[in-house]
């Protein structure tokens, strides 16, 4: 099987009024079609009456029904890991050429119906026209990278030649998994988790995350079209402390896939260490968590590209990115030109519904998480200087005006915990090494990035800034599937590397064969 030469999917330019016209028809579209309810899907049959309902609402606008879905028991999450169990011995074996197809033929209806998957993340995830059809092509391109890596693994792998024996080496599956994806990219790495399970032969359980399970809905749909037979794709929805804790501790869990946060990880970590009764492996466990992402900003440098990259990378998506710049760590030199550069752009970002193309910052993904960020910032106007915003912004939904702190110190709270929201910490430094040495204060190292003009400081933050995603001159947000594998060091996660050349190695497993003859 050939497939052509893997290429990024292109971001939509929607300063072509074609493009403005067709998104502005899905996001109809997709209006006409919200407040249904929704199945979940079990051993290959949908679910739909159960004494609760999970009910999502849109963050911009609490009024609007997205829509509700079956609050899954402890009885379906048992139920779903046995189909998925059951369904392993027949996935596993699908010729690696056909699951690649499968996945494949997904990426293209996927990219035909781009705008309607993005419309969607702009009512149910709160993104802006560009962070949604950002978010749908990183998706594209997780089904069209991974499909070509699984026909690279399917191969000969090279191995030793030995005079008299024939031998091999095979990767082959682990069994039924656990795949858990974060809110903020619910399409994105939600489609990346599942689809490096599944394309590998695996079978999945898929518990969304509670916030956005309609997007989730809607990729298993497309699935179930282009291929995948049900049982091996069982989604369910409900309180991730009953179902979700469930599926983790079962004893026919093989892995666990896991994206969002630090105290959540740490929780699967152990769970996924204890061998429970009836279990003949060690889990495996695969996590993306968060983040307290630097950009580093040399008092050589192009200023003004330094100030572009810590704006978008600290408010795109509403600060709500693990790879999102929370603390920019400014050399004394620029220190106070950084801010008069900076406030201005800060201060011009609009915020309101992201179904406007108008729109930078849209809410915030609901009323907790705009109340833990509110308290950081009441934490944050003691520790620093508050310069912009400083509360909430108008709206009928949970929205947060981007807040700029300065002189912040480098072990104070707001430089030290992750607030996943439009909060910025900037911190005065006296030199580059004292930079280095901030940079890498906190528990994580996912992202971070450098703006200097200086050959020697370059090399020395190749050398010692320790995350796992490193950008000179350029914002740390943003990675492209291929381009920059993404994941990191610490209480970042396992360094998974999604989106990389060895990420599929973590959903198999290698057995060596022997052949001598008589």
């Amino acid at each position: 099987m050939q497939l052509p030469e893997f290429r990024n999917e292109p971001f939509t330019d929607f300063s072509r009024p074609e493009n403005r016209t067709a998104f502005a028809a899905a996001l109809a579209q997709i209006e006409k079609g919200l407040g249904k309810h929704r199945p979940c899907w079990i051993a290959g049959e949908a679910v739909t009456d159960r004494p609760g309902r999970v009910e999502r609402r849109d963050p911009g606008d609490t009024d609007r029904l997205i829509a509700t879905f079956p609050q899954c028991n402890v009885e379906d999450a048992e139920r779903a890991v046995q189909a998925a169990h059951a369904a392993f011995a027949a996935w596993s074996q699908v010729p690696a050429t056909e699951r690649v197809r499968i996945h494949v033929e997904a990426a293209r209806r996927m990219r035909e119906r781009k705008h309607l998957f993005s419309a969607l993340l702009v009512y149910e995830a709160g993104k802006s026209w560009v962070e949604a059809d950002c978010d749908t092509a990183e998706a594209i391109d997780f089904l069209e990278y991974y499909a070509r890596h699984m026909l690279r693994l399917a191969g000969p792998q090279p191995i030793t030649p030995h005079p008299v024996e024939k031998n091999e080496m095979v990767y082959i599956p682990l069994g039924v998994g656990a795949v858990i994806p974060p809110w903020n990219f619910p399409l994105a790495i939600m489609v990346g988790m599942t689809s490096a399970a599944l394309v590998t032969g695996n079978t999945v359980v898929l518990k969304p995350a509670e916030p956005t399970p309609t997007i989730a809905a809607m990729f298993v749909e497309l699935m179930y079209e282009v291929g995948v037979p049900k049982p091996a794709l069982n989604f369910i929805t409900g309180p991730g402390r009953i179902v979700g804790e469930h599926v983790v501790n079962h004893r026919l869990t093989r892995f666990i896939s896991f994206t969002g946060s630090k105290e959540v990880g740490l929780h699967l970590f152990e769970r996924s260490a204890k061998v429970q009764p009836g279990q003949i492996w060690m889990k495996r466990l695969v996590a993306e968590m968060g983040g307290k992402d630097s950009i580093l900003v040399d008092k050589d440098c192009n200023l003004d590209a330094a100030v572009e990259a810590v704006v978008a990378s600290a408010f795109g998506y509403q600060g709500q990115k693990c790879s999102a710049c929370s603390r920019a760590v400014v050399h004394t030199a620029v220190y106070d030109e950084f801010l008069r550069r900076m406030l201005p752009k800060v201060q011009a970002i609009r915020v309101g519904h992201p179904r406007s193309p108008e729109t930078y910052m849209g809410p915030v993904i609901n009323e907790a998480s705009a109340k833990k960020i509110l308290e950081y910032i009441d934490v944050g106007k003691k520790e620093g200087r508050l310069l912009a915003g400083g509360g909430r912004a108008e709206g009928k939904g949970h929205y947060i005006q981007p807040t700029v702190f300065a002189d912040v110190a480098p072990t104070a709270r707001l430089s030290q915990e992750e607030i996943f929201g439009p909060v910025l910490a900037v911190i005065r430094v006296k030199d580059f090494e004292e930079g280095l040495q901030v940079v890498n204060n906190t528990e994580y190292g996912l992202t971070g990035s450098v703006y200097t003009d200086v050959p020697a400081h370059k090399a020395e933050a190749r050398r010692r800034f320790h995350v796992g995603n490193l950008y000179i001159n350029r914002k740390c947000t943003g990675a492209l599937v291929g381009v920059h594998p993404f994941g990191g060091f610490n209480m970042s996660g396992t360094d998974s590397k999604a989106g990389g050349p060895d990420y599929l190695l973590l959903f198999l497993q290698a057995k060596s064969i022997s052949e001598k003859p008589l």
